[in-house]
């Protein structure tokens, strides 16, 4: 993928990862899922964000949290990633964590046609994310070729 805002530099799966890591810290901030937040940014301003991923991510990640939501006007719902059966979950992954996850589900199922934003709004929007989000079950620290399989066969 080639950068739009600066032409000679390439976008890399790092670029990537800061974007899924910013969206899954924005959401858990504003109790909304992934999705919410990918589409109420929206592709124009999501490529943006991916080009300016090399120095955002030298930013303080609340600034960069706190002007997405006043930006994009992101508001507060009642998804609650952190409301798990304890017994089953004790210990919620980290946003870094989750970030990784989806930019590899990203990068194992980019299809030739795609960028890693239309990957991106792809993945995010697909109905496994309700899965790998779900804390209660294992999907999330699966290997990256089994979530991709998931994925490729409908689900888990």
């Amino acid at each position: 993928m080639k950068d739009i805002i600066y032409m000679d530099e390439p976008i890399t799966k790092n670029d990537l990862y800061f974007v899924c890591y910013i969206i899954e810290r924005v959401a858990r901030k504003l109790h909304q899922p992934n999705k919410y937040v990918v589409n109420s940014i929206g592709e124009k301003e999501l490529y943006k964000l991916i080009c300016n991923a090399p120095v955002l991510h030298c930013e303080n990640p609340l600034k960069i949290e706190s002007e997405l939501i006043n930006d994009y006007g992101l508001v507060k719902g009642n998804f609650n990633i952190s409301d798990v059966d304890k017994e089953l979950c004790d210990k919620i992954p980290s946003e870094t964590a989750i970030g990784k996850v989806y930019m590899r589900l990203i990068q194992d199922t980019l299809q030739p046609e795609e960028d890693y934003i239309n990957g991106l709004i792809r993945v995010y929007n697909d109905s496994i994310c309700e899965t790998i989000d779900n804390y209660n079950c294992s999907a999330y620290y699966e290997p990256s070729y089994f979530i991709a399989r998931a994925y490729f066969n409908g689900g888990f």
